[in-house]
């Protein structure tokens, strides 16, 4: 196989070869056609996340192609088309009883890293590694789906997808007519626009600093933009809602702390702020504590609050009754030996998503 691995913060990814581990009894073997690259990948680049060890095979947006089964495997075989998940469950503690695998503490499985020609192991981020052309992975976080979907356009539903989405269905559970706000209009935050369309949102507000990305806010189904850098949005969001405010707001850009105090400012009385940018580390939020008496609630989403293996096959059958926009997420597709380009089209907010293409 070969990989695109980071080995120090700030310094461009190099393609290598790798042997791939042994497909144990609970394993999959899978040929990975597509990845995304996803934001959560640039923090660990820029070493805002150093709690992520490197160096690693990075990327978890992943689908591909299933090439091997271990022997104790069900309900997954040779040449199903899959999407991979990066959050392992073990289904048995507090969290996943309660419904919410997405909060496990389950590790990845540390067997399947893959090894380079001199012996020496490589770490995969998250366990999943999909900057690669090929992983060995858990079953439990291979999740087959129809072959009639593009892998390129089912990679993006492993992240960004589900947590956007997710955020807004399963965290906020915005309900129909709601004026939701989203700071942040990239991969994750034209999720969020989904999920609020999808939910029967109305007026959808969004917020960002870029033109292009209001547009594409605009074609995942915004009905008001908002250029913070040129007006107040927490005025803006105002006077779009008629004086109170949004219901909910959503924070997707998770760089600094200003947006995620403006999200909680710009709600009205009881309103609902969700934290889904995944911010760097000691990241601080100042806001006057006042500001929560009228009953206002901030919640954090991660993951999308989503329970995989009920959440992919939703989404993946909303893609094909058209209800879904994915072949429109998809700006611009590299080559593998093109990772670091993608990284830059993502520094310089020239994309709403970009793929890897890998076979």
């Amino acid at each position: 196989m070969q990989a695109a691995v980071l080995y120090e913060p700030n310094t461009p990814l190099r393609i290598e070869e790798f042997d791939l581990p042994e497909v144990g009894p609970q394993h999959v073997r899978v040929r990975l056609i597509a990845s995304g690259v996803c934001h959560s990948d640039w923090h660990i680049v820029k070493g805002e996340w150093p709690h992520i060890p490197i160096p690693s095979i990075l990327g978890h947006e992943g689908a591909g192609i299933v090439e091997a089964v271990g022997s104790a495997v069900r309900g997954i075989a040779e040449g199903d088309h899959v999407v991979l998940s990066w959050k392992r469950n073990c289904g048995l503690c507090e969290m996943c009883q309660k419904g919410f695998p997405n909060l496990c503490d389950e590790v990845p499985d540390e067997r399947t890293f893959p090894r380079s020609s001199d012996g020496k192991s490589m770490r995969k981020l998250l366990g999943l590694g999909t900057f690669a052309t090929a992983t060995v992975v858990p079953e439990d976080v291979v999740i087959p789906i129809d072959k009639s979907v593009p892998l390129a356009q089912a990679a993006l539903i492993g992240c960004g997808v589900l947590t956007g989405v997710g955020a807004v269905i399963n965290t906020a559970k915005v309900e129909s007519g709601a004026a939701v706000a989203i700071f942040g209009c990239g991969g994750v935050g034209l999720n969020c626009i989904q999920g609020a369309v999808l939910a029967g949102a109305e007026p959808i507000i969004a917020v960002d600093l870029r033109d292009n990305k209001l547009e594409m806010a605009k074609a995942f189904g915004a009905t008001h933009t908002v250029n913070a850098g040129e007006e107040d949005p927490i005025e803006r969001i105002r006077e779009i809602t008629g004086g109170p405010g949004a219901h909910y707001a959503f924070e997707a850009i998770g760089l600094t702390g200003e947006p995620f105090r403006q999200a909680i400012e710009c709600t009205r009385k009881r309103g609902v702020t969700v934290f889904v940018g995944h911010a760097p580390h000691n990241t601080p939020v100042a806001f006057d504590a006042r500001m929560l008496m009228p009953e206002k609630t901030v919640i954090g989403s991660m993951y999308g609050t989503a329970r995989p293996h009920v959440d992919i096959p939703r989404l993946i059958a909303l893609y094909r009754r058209g209800r879904l926009k994915l072949d429109e997420l998809v700006t611009r597709s590299y080559p593998l030996a093109e990772v670091n380009q993608a990284f830059e089209a993502l520094g310089a907010g020239q994309v709403a998503r970009s793929v890897l293409t890998l076979a």
